[in-house]
């Protein structure tokens, strides 16, 4: 998951849109379904895989006849990275498209600038990957993956009760608004064990890419383990600062942005001391069976095999799923309804149901696995079942 840092203070710095009321997107009769998503599709850094993925199911939903005859009309919106394009997206797909859900959305800037035009606009989004604390505390966005502010818990309660390594320390890159949000991950996991971190250093938003000074004091501290929540490139340049250290007794764990081919390959037989989080089952298993259907759908049209993929997936296939129940027309406030009396819908890529509800925040991917590098540009799974946080 590769992601900027610079991209990523623009969007979390980004006010938010102006809201108001919009079109009901009602659909009646053999007219098609308007579904949209607002993506990162292009700029500096672009993850279209999730809506590609999303599009994927959309079309074969459609290959069998779309929901009751009628098709899916799908429109990938572009926010090109950009908070005031995040803006002018969310409301074309609202009230240009007259779209009656959104599902299958990657963006950085999304749920920060768009959150509260979609309760505005009583429009519900089942976000493919969520990233900023506004995907996990809005009563109209319901996002498939863990996101990473849980990930810090349940990584550290891998880390502390399976591993069992008691000297834990933490280095956060601190970025806009996610201080918060990542400090009450750090304290789940410790109301849980009763441990605390050895370090917990906030520190990282305005550091360069040299890393040596925290290698440095990682291992004079004597941690055991360190979780670092970089992206990509800031991972790799971890690993390798540590090496020309000569630190070789720690574990790195990494959450879900260092679960990538790339990280694997780039770092090669010295990856091995990594641990990354996994949000669904992990994508790197060709044999797995709760993937099969995935990977065939995502061959089938050359969509990406990425953990991006697997949200975009997940996300049209909960609303599809969701749509099907639907008795009468499908409209935007029916399918905020059936949305908001969703019953957890179960599926055998994430540890727990994906749920939607009546509640004002929705974080329902409550499991991960954990995965390790071979040596061989390639990974591992270290936890064949699911790891759940004990009030999961």
């Amino acid at each position: 998951m590769r992601i900027t840092k610079i991209l990523l203070a623009a969007v979390l710095a980004a006010p938010l849109a102006g809201c108001g009321d919009s079109g009901t997107g009602t659909a009646a009769g053999d007219e098609p379904i308007n579904i949209a998503s607002v993506s990162t599709l292009s700029g500096p850094v672009a993850f279209p895989e999730s809506s590609l993925a999303a599009r994927a199911v959309f079309d074969d939903v459609n290959d069998k006849g779309g929901i009751n005859g009628r098709k899916i009309v799908y429109t990938m919106a572009d926010d090109k990275g950009d908070p005031a394009g995040a803006a002018l997206a969310g409301r074309d797909v609202i009230e240009r498209k007259q779209a009656v859900a959104l599902a299958g959305g990657a963006s950085l800037l999304d749920c920060q600038v768009n959150g509260a035009l979609y309760a505005r606009s009583k429009i519900t989004d089942v976000r493919g990957v969520g990233v900023d604390p506004g995907c996990f505390s809005s009563a109209n966005i319901s996002p498939v993956n863990t996101g990473p502010f849980f990930g810090s818990a349940v990584t550290l309660y891998y880390a502390s009760e399976t591993l069992k390594l008691n000297k834990l320390c933490v280095f956060l890159s601190i970025i806009g608004g996610t201080a918060e949000a990542y400090k009450d991950g750090v304290a789940r996991w410790s109301r849980l064990t009763g441990k605390k971190p050895l370090i917990m250093d906030l520190s990282l938003a305005t550091a360069s890419s040299n890393f040596k000074p925290y290698v440095l004091r990682a291992r004079n501290a004597g941690c055991e383990a360190v979780l670092f929540n970089g992206v990509e490139p800031d991972l790799i340049g971890w690993v390798k600062a540590a090496q020309k250290q000569n630190v070789t007794d720690m574990k790195w764990l990494f959450l879900a942005p260092g679960y990538t081919e790339e990280v694997a390959k780039a770092l090669g037989s010295s990856g091995r001391s990594i641990i990354a989080l996994s949000e669904f089952e992990p994508y790197t298993e060709s044999a797995s069976r709760a993937n099969r259907e995935w990977r065939t759908t995502m061959e089938d049209h050359k969509v990406p095999l990425t953990a991006f993929a697997q949200g975009g997936y997940l996300a049209a296939k909960h609303l599809v799923t969701v749509l099907r129940s639907i008795e009468g027309d499908i409209t935007r406030e029916s399918v905020t309804e059936a949305m908001k009396t969703l019953r957890p819908l179960p599926s055998a890529m994430t540890g727990t149901p994906f749920a939607f509800g009546p509640g004002d925040a929705h974080a329902s991917n409550l499991a991960a696995k954990f995965v390790q590098p071979d040596g061989r540009g390639g990974w591992t799974v270290l936890t064949p079942d699911w790891i759940k946080l004990p009030n999961g």
